[in-house]
């Protein structure tokens, strides 16, 4: 699925790296957490919005119910999502995520950079699998 152009020009937004005194001039969303993946250099970028409230809505994001389960599990803490460990090559080909917004009335903002696309997917499950 292929975002608009308005959406991609969002989310391509929200990927540009901004110096560190103007990370809180990117909009929040009051409602779930915009998620993006990267390639090195920004030379591709996907996103997508994840809503996990009371009921979490069949929304864009293709997981989005185990994504909130997995986010419930972990308290909503990116750096406590349970793994899903499987083998991953050595290539080294960066992938960076992004997760902004809020959840459970907490603003995120929370950023990684991983070896590859396998080592992000063994590290956070079902959140970055869109």
């Amino acid at each position: 699925m292929r975002p608009s152009p308005v959406a991609a020009a969002v989310l391509i937004a929200l990927g540009t790296a901004v110096p560190a005194h103007a990370a809180r001039a990117v909009p929040v969303p009051e409602h779930g957490i915009f998620l993006t993946v990267s390639g090195t250099d920004q030379t591709w970028i996907r996103g997508v919005l994840l809503d996990c409230g009371p009921t979490p809505p069949p929304g864009p994001h293709p997981q989005a119910a185990k994504a909130c389960e997995a986010l419930a599990l972990a308290n909503g803490d990116f750096d406590a999502l349970a793994d899903d460990p499987h083998a991953c090559t050595k290539e080294y080909d960066p992938v960076k995520v992004r997760a902004t917004g809020t959840y459970g009335g907490r603003a995120v903002d929370w950023r990684r950079t991983y070896p590859n696309a396998c080592a992000l997917d063994a590290d956070t499950g079902y959140v970055f699998r869109f």
